[in-house]
């Protein structure tokens, strides 16, 4: 990965965080790692935990954001999730459930991101 490549994924994930905060989700984690990989965001939305992927492209990208998660991406952010639950949840299941959103950010060259959040883009 390129050091551009790096600085428009951090600069994504702040975007995205910074969407999230707004919409009212309250960030219980950021870039968590395990053996099998990492989740950008966890937050909590209401009574339910979303597991949120941030995908991040230039305007000029022939692929919207959200379309990089792929099967097998989401079949691991499934284990990823279960994983988090297990190492750094306390307490009972979140009542409202588990969810895996799916957070696209496009960056323009003037103004700001456009963040798209689609909740629940994987099942």
């Amino acid at each position: 990965m390129t050091a551009r490549t790096q600085a428009l994924g951090r600069y994504g994930e702040q975007a995205a965080v910074r969407w999230l905060e707004a919409a009212g989700l309250t960030v219980l984690d950021r870039n968590w790692r395990c053996r099998s990989g990492e989740l950008d965001v966890v937050c909590l939305d209401g009574d339910t935990l979303a597991v949120c992927e941030v995908k991040t492209r230039s305007e000029h990208g022939a692929q919207a954001p959200e379309e990089a998660v792929d099967a097998v991406k989401a079949d691991r952010l499934r284990e990823l999730a279960h994983r988090w639950l297990a190492e750094r949840w306390t307490g009972p299941p979140p009542p409202g459930g588990v969810r895996i959103d799916v957070v696209g950010v496009v960056h323009g060259r003037r103004g700001a991101a456009r963040v798209r959040h689609l909740r629940g883009a994987v099942g």
